[in-house]
């Protein structure tokens, strides 16, 4: 077929990270196929969804609660292996074990009415009239950068985590990192060790979690999360609600003082930072550990947003229309709640195919 003509399909999964292949994973088992009755389309290069752009400092050790795919265990990966690779060659292996031969690179630029009831699904290679939309784009495209006054007159570098190389570009240098979240500890152990100096600033003061992160702790967290999604408001992070997880690298961090954290600066100067109080601070390199937003604006033409900036879901459904769903957005941006919710839109999506075919 000619990848530049309008094809029909049963069901479009755009991103190929945990909760698209999840997605297609459900998709399968319910007896769909791929490439046939539904595609996965995924802009990134390889496999591995955003995992394949972390640092090689971000070993598989170093990460947090990475959940297994459905139907294949991730086991015998080395715990000093960046988990770029890791996960990678997990992914890789999980897409060619559930033959979901995705398509990529691939971008996606709209997703708008199309005819007969089926929304249409503009892509660098093509478009795709489909009946249902699995929407799993993630966040990492889209890193969140603050503006402060001043930043623009900064002489030195400014980055965000979304382009971190890893401790050893940071020796010898003065180093602020922004952002009270697991990234920004992570960036501050790590950079410590070789920097001149190191700053920690936040909003608010950094909350740590003792003790394990239970089953009933999660619930509530993903409870949390998921309020603000029902609302029709922008989602959280799971992980700004959980707080940071006190191990015992983060004990050994506090008491060198290198979690020592300030309040946030008033403006940037060109030699670093500053507050209304006086106090300044010179710094090399500013770091923006400042989170992500998600990737959304390619469904822009369905109109989906409520007032309050967000998109309101019913379990992963769009409140706005049955045929959109959205998984690993808000309380399903996590790796076990990706699992769940790829299960739990499948299943809504069979039920809109089964009532439409029954109609026709």
């Amino acid at each position: 077929m000619n990848d530049f003509a309008v094809r029909d399909v049963d069901v479009v999964v755009i991103g190929a990270g945990q909760a698209g292949l999840s997605g297609a994973y459900h998709l399968r088992r319910s007896g769909l196929v791929a490439d046939r009755d539904f595609v996965v389309l995924d802009h990134a290069p390889r496999p591995g969804g955003a995992w394949q752009f972390r640092w090689p400092s971000l070993t598989y050790g170093k990460v947090h609660g990475m959940h297994a795919l459905p139907g294949m265990e991730l086991t015998g990966a080395a715990a000093d292996r960046p988990s770029s690779e890791v996960i990678g060659s997990y992914f890789a292996a999980y897409e060619d074990a559930f033959d979901l031969r995705v398509r990529r690179p691939v971008d996606v630029s709209a997703v708008r009415e199309g005819e007969g009831g089926r929304l249409l699904v503009e892509t660098s290679r093509g478009g795709y009239a489909t009946r249902a939309l699995i929407n799993a784009t993630g966040t990492w495209d889209r890193p969140f950068w603050p503006r402060h006054p001043g930043q623009e007159t900064f002489a030195g570098r400014q980055l965000h985590t979304a382009n971190y190389p890893g401790p050893a570009a940071f020796a010898g240098l003065r180093v602020v990192v922004v952002g009270g979240g697991a990234s920004g500890t992570q960036h501050l152990m790590e950079i410590a060790d070789v920097a001149a100096e190191t700053t920690w600033v936040t909003r608010r003061p950094p909350v740590f979690r003792a003790g394990p992160f239970d089953e009933e702790a999660g619930r509530e967290a993903v409870a949390m999360v998921e309020q603000r999604v029902r609302l029709g408001l922008p989602p959280r992070s799971v992980v700004s609600v959980t707080g940071l997880p006190l191990n015992d690298a983060v004990r050994a961090a506090r008491a060198k003082g290198v979690l020592d954290r300030l309040p946030m600066f008033d403006r940037i100067t060109p030699d670093g930072v500053a507050w209304d109080d006086g106090r300044t601070i010179e710094a090399d390199v500013i770091i923006w550990a400042t989170g992500f937003r998600p990737v959304i604006d390619h469904l822009a033409p369905l109109r989906l947003r409520e007032p309050g900036g967000g998109i309101r879901l019913e379990g992963t459904r769009a409140v706005r229309d049955e045929r959109v769903h959205l998984v690993g957005y808000g309380p399903s941006a996590s790796t076990i709640g990706a699992n769940r919710a790829g299960r739990a839109a499948v299943r809504d999506i069979r039920q809109l195919l089964e009532r439409e075919r029954a109609v026709v």
